[in-house]
């Protein structure tokens, strides 16, 4: 598989999801990634949820996984379920009796390749700026970081 940039299996989910990085190629290459991972020995087993991103996003910061969701997927045309693929007996949502199978959703939170260069371009700031402003703000973020227990104030 050419240009998987990185894997990774977010602790919350522990098993359950798998999130990757590619540099797209080619036409279908974020959904052969995203059936490759969820269907290999590693991935197969309890995996429920396979989100495949642009490599631009930072597969370990949930936020941005989220965020490429919600921009670059459209629940229509981004998303694919697999019906009766591997699980096991730890599985907790699957019925007592019924353990062995489970299903699997793929989304492609890519940009689309057919109109990826026309896509609208991430609005960012310098790294600078955002330790400026970052130390600047810090203690209304931390504040709000305290209150809601999430958010980061350090830049990525």
């Amino acid at each position: 598989m050419p240009d998987i940039k990185g894997v990774y299996l977010p602790p919350p989910a522990q098993r359950f999801m798998i999130v990757v990085a590619i540099k797209q190629r080619y036409p279908g290459h974020a959904k052969q990634a995203a059936l490759v991972a969820c269907q290999c020995h590693a991935g197969a087993y309890l995996g429920r949820y396979v989100v495949v991103v642009d490599d631009d996003i930072d597969i370990t910061d949930l936020n941005e996984v989220v965020w490429a969701m919600a921009t670059r997927s459209d629940p229509a045309t981004s998303v694919d379920i697999l019906r009766r693929t591997w699980s096991g007996p730890l599985d907790p949502i699957i019925p007592p009796g019924q353990k062995g199978h489970n299903s699997r959703m793929i989304i492609e939170a890519v940009r689309p390749w057919e109109w990826r260069d026309k896509f609208p371009a991430t609005s960012a700031i310098s790294a600078d700026t955002r330790n400026e402003y970052s130390k600047k703000w810090q203690k209304q973020l931390a504040q709000v970081q305290a209150r809601y227990g999430h958010g980061r104030l350090e830049p990525h």
